[in-house]
């Protein structure tokens, strides 16, 4: 039955993904596998260990296999089906994006969002559909995940970075109670917002008793707030979210402690979001990367308007604006939080403040952090940089990037390997600009990491390539085609 006839017989879904196989086909994809296999005392060598099996790993992934770097896979330490944030501590109902950014379709449209939507939904659905729902965008991806085939081992945690003596990374990996050696070439962290750290608390809720407070990006049974006075602290996305979740769940009361006297109201990434942003960041001066994103981060990033309204709907949740706090102090069953207003007692906290990079908070990574160059180690903003009027931490906390979203050496010469690892994580940001964290340009962003990784292999077999070259002895012609003429004589 030709492909034709057989989608007749097929639902809509059914039918794209068929699509889908023919247009990979059509551009040829993936490509003929061109990289030498390697063997370390008798075992395979891995080309590239992407660690993250959510959306930047796997588009990193399918540009690998686009690019014929076929030998990869990708290591992920959730179960199947919830890779990434958000099954997990992305509260949110609805994402931030539109609905109609193409994502992590790599350029092809029977990839992006929408005609999976439309598929299973049908037109109606799409034209009807608002903001994409958390969960929804989860099932997506877990749909890309399986039509392309992506190489993904689940509940694998990476526990360390090691340098091999062949020029190589030796990666141990746990699963479950088993332990094992990885050799590969190159590891690629598509670890996220806390890609490089983690959950960022204020040390005034941090040196409290575990039992009253918890970072937002934590685990939580929200059941426990029932009948409970929570506050949360932060002005951001996270915050809201985190303080409608407690609310649903049946909280008392839900105090928004908020240190600045307004919540913020622009969006300044969103105002950086062309193709030329995409594509032009990372070859600007340093000090003009400084400047765009010192501009971006000084101004903070609004919360969304649904998330606002997912709280101020409830009549026990309580914004308090120009409330920066100051101590803790506890008692058997609560905490009172001094603030620049007042003080507030309430019986849990949940910090929403954000992320930082802090690398002893990964200890996967304590074999390379030592050497790993930050933007602070080699870049001093001048004053007319700065908009905000001071240095920022976070990005001078960056770490500081090579081309090919590598890291570089803070010593040269101290560990020559470092640049087989690439961080492919939301750090990257004043490095390379917006293209490793989020749905805008995910795409974009694996596609630089990819040729990349592709160069730096031909450059590196380039002799065994070259040696290939000679031996090639595929004729083409076999010498019955012709016959050769005397010239005539005179």
């Amino acid at each position: 039955m030709s492909a034709f006839k057989l989608t007749e017989h097929m639902n809509a879904l059914q039918q794209l993904e068929l699509r889908i196989q023919q247009d990979l086909a059509w551009l040829n994809q993936p490509t003929s596998t061109w990289v030498p296999a390697r063997k370390v005392d008798g075992n395979p060598v891995i080309d590239v260990v992407i660690i993250g099996g959510g959306m930047a790993g796997i588009t990193v992934s399918g540009y690998l296999k686009r690019y014929g770097i076929t030998n990869h896979v990708i290591l992920d330490q959730s179960p199947a089906g919830h890779e990434g944030p958000w099954t997990t501590y992305a509260r949110m109902e609805t994402l931030r994006s539109p609905k109609s950014l193409s994502g992590p379709c790599m350029g092809i449209p029977s990839l992006t969002f929408r005609a999976w939507h439309e598929a299973s939904f049908g037109p109606q659905a799409w034209e009807e559909l608002d903001k994409i729902p958390t969960l929804m965008w989860q099932d997506y991806l877990v749909w890309l995940r399986r039509v392309l085939n992506s190489p993904i081992r689940n509940g694998v945690h990476l526990r360390d970075i090691a340098f091999h003596k062949d020029g190589l990374l030796a990666l141990t990996v746990q699963t479950g109670s088993v332990s094992e050696t990885i050799i590969c070439r190159r590891m690629v962290l598509a670890t996220g917002r806390d890609g490089l750290g983690g959950g960022y608390t204020p040390r005034l809720i941090k040196e409290l008793p575990r039992k009253f407070w918890m970072h937002s990006s934590e685990q939580l049974d929200f059941a426990t707030l029932r009948n409970r006075n929570v506050t949360v602290i932060g002005a951001g996305a996270s915050a809201m979210d985190n303080a409608a979740t407690a609310l649903e769940a049946g909280a008392a009361r839900v105090d928004v402690l908020i240190r600045r006297k307004d919540l913020p109201r622009v969006n300044k990434f969103t105002g950086i979001g062309s193709m030329g942003v995409v594509h032009g960041f990372h070859a600007l001066p340093d000090h003009w990367k400084w400047r765009f994103l010192d501009c971006v981060l000084s101004h903070q990033t609004p919360p969304p308007r649904s998330s606002v309204l997912r709280v101020s709907a409830h009549k026990n949740a309580f914004f308090h604006l120009n409330n920066e706090p100051l101590s803790c102090s506890t008692h058997p069953d609560h905490v009172s939080i001094t603030t620049s207003q007042g003080v507030l007692d309430t019986d849990f906290i949940i910090s929403a403040t954000g992320f930082n990079v802090d690398l002893s908070l990964r200890p996967e990574l304590s074999g390379i952090a030592p050497h790993i160059r930050f933007w602070k180690d080699r870049f001093k903003p001048a004053a007319e940089d700065m908009p905000s009027g001071f240095e920022n931490q976070e990005l001078l906390n960056s770490p500081d990037l090579g081309d090919g979203f590598e890291f570089q050496e803070k010593t040269p010469g101290s560990c020559p390997l470092l640049h087989f690892v690439h961080c492919f994580c939301f750090p990257a940001t004043l490095s390379h600009g917006k293209v490793s964290g989020d749905i805008p340009a995910i795409s974009e962003g694996a596609e630089r990491l990819t040729r990349h990784i592709t160069q730096s292999f031909f450059v590196e077999d380039c002799a065994i390539h070259y040696q290939d070259l000679k031996s090639y002895n595929d004729p083409e012609l076999s010498g019955d085609e012709w016959i050769d003429t005397p010239l005539p004589t005179r």
